[in-house]
């Protein structure tokens, strides 16, 4: 009968041995490079897209105004509701106001200019 030892084994013995130590990771000069162009060709890539994505949703022309001051006892409301176009939603109006303005409330002042679109005539 014979018996096999384990210790003998080359299976386990090679099992049993150490993992090499991996180096550190060292990048050429040339390397470098590639990696550079690389790199500014994705994110000029991703730029370009960005960019394209917001001149999409440029106002196609500029938008005539006119400067209008606020009489006394008079509202935002009814500033707007004098330039809304028949059949256009005052609400719309309204904002335009308050965006060309920068106001940030519907207080108004008697005497305040104000810049307000011009109504269209079609």
């Amino acid at each position: 009968m014979s018996t096999m030892s384990l210790a003998a084994s080359p299976r386990i013995a090679r099992a049993a041995a150490p993992a090499p130590e991996l180096a550190p990771l060292r990048i050429t000069r040339r390397g470098r490079i590639v990696l550079g162009l690389l790199v500014s060709a994705v994110l000029g890539s991703g730029a370009l897209v960005f960019a394209n994505g917001a001149t999409a949703d440029a106002p196609a022309g500029a938008q005539a105004v006119t400067v209008r001051t606020v009489g006394a006892g008079e509202s935002l409301w009814a500033i707007a509701s004098s330039v809304t176009a028949p059949g256009a939603d005052v609400r719309d109006a309204l904002q335009e106001i308050a965006r060309l303005n920068g106001l940030t409330g519907s207080s108004l002042a008697a005497g305040q200019q104000l810049v307000v679109p011009v109504v269209d005539a079609d």
